[in-house]
């Protein structure tokens, strides 16, 4: 909005006040969207309504069955060579394409992915009052309960909650973690460790490089756990669950519930992340885009909001925590023919243009040559 008069400029002024106090009211209840619903709310505060663009976007979403992303078979990948090739192919397609996939057969127990889930909706359907006592916006807390990290930089808040666990390198004492969820959240995080090891091998060799390579670079040194609950929404029409954007990590790994809502930017159309009970959805993140020089590739993905819920889901973010490592193209998959599309850049500096220009859109372009 434009100011064009003396009138216009005094209004746009109030309302970017009453925002503001919008949001800090909503903040310091420390009760996040689910308190909202806990009393009641029959309409969805101004604060989390989007802009037109998003809206129509929203609106717009068709049915798009003809499109899926790839699923892709992991049993016998320790076992038998010539399947592995094949399924490090597909795996490669699936970087290359689409920039997400889901697994099966991960070697991580359903019974362990099922009580994740559940231990993520006990967290956040517990008393207000326990919840509260988690409630922090500081970054230096391993375990943190929230709602939208970048409440007061966002154009609109997303309809969502999140308790956030630091496990790697240095992961909370036990006691520290809500007793709800402790032993799962535990539990889970080593195996998904894990896994993350297997896929960095997996993406190593497809991009034709030693298997060690990413797990050498730091790839999964640092690991961050994000427990999503997504509310029962009275106007999903006028919201998101997740706005869109990309991760600013190597890889994430998502555990989802089955009530759908996720979807991906694929040929400039919003596809369904069908949800398949037991599997796991691999997307890659900016900093591995940035790594293989733009062959692998990080894409937007959001969450619509949805009048039936909750919507659980429980995302692994693989990242370094060293902010003063610096990353550019591995120099193994440069060549004449393939010369070095970003320059070299620390991940200070990264994470600061990130997070200064809004989650909504890759930081990327900014670092190119």
């Amino acid at each position: 909005m434009v100011a064009t008069s003396i009138d216009e400029l005094e209004a746009e002024t109030v309302s970017s006040h009453d925002r503001l106090c919008e949001l800090k009211a909503f903040d310091d209840s420390k009760a996040g969207v689910q308190g909202l619903v806990e009393n009641g709310v029959t309409k969805v505060p101004p604060m989390f309504h989007c802009g037109e663009s998003n809206l129509n976007d929203h609106l717009t979403s068709e049915s798009n069955s003809e499109f899926s992303i790839p699923l892709i078979d992991l049993r016998g990948i320790h076992d038998d060579p010539v399947l592995r090739g094949d399924v490090v192919g597909k795996v490669r397609y699936a970087c290359e394409k689409w920039g997400f996939f889901q697994v099966i057969n991960h070697e991580i127990p359903i019974d362990v992915l099922d009580e994740m889930i559940k231990g993520t909706c006990r967290f956040h359907q517990q008393d207000a009052k326990v919840r509260k006592e988690y409630y922090t916006r500081d970054p230096s807390r391993k375990v943190v309960y929230v709602s939208n990290y970048s409440l007061y930089h966002e154009p609109a808040a997303n309809w969502k909650d999140t308790l956030g666990c630091t496990m790697a390198p240095h992961p909370p004492e036990a006691e520290e973690l809500p007793a709800v969820c402790r032993d799962i959240v535990v539990e889970y995080s080593k195996k998904v460790q894990a896994f993350a090891s297997t896929l960095l091998e997996l993406l190593s060799e497809a991009l034709g490089l030693n298997n060690f390579h990413l797990k050498e670079m730091g790839c999964a040194h640092g690991f961050l756990l994000l427990c999503h609950y997504y509310p029962s929404c009275p106007e999903p029409e006028l919201t998101l669950g997740n706005s869109k954007h990309t991760d600013n990590d190597f890889i994430t790994i998502l555990l989802q519930d089955q009530m759908g809502g996720l979807q991906v930017l694929h040929d400039n159309q919003w596809i369904d992340v069908t949800p398949i009970h037991g599997a796991l959805v691999i997307n890659i993140g900016d900093l591995l885009q940035l790594l293989t020089n733009d062959k692998f590739i990080s894409v937007q993905h959001r969450v619509l909001a949805n009048d039936r819920g909750p919507r659980i889901s429980v995302a692994s973010l693989f990242r370094t925590e060293d902010e003063s490592l610096v990353y550019g193209p591995i120099k193994e998959l440069l060549s004449e023919e393939n010369p070095p599309v970003y320059k070299d850049v620390s991940l200070k500096e990264y994470t600061t243009y990130y997070y200064a220009k809004g989650i909504g859109t890759s930081g990327l372009s900014h670092f190119k040559l």
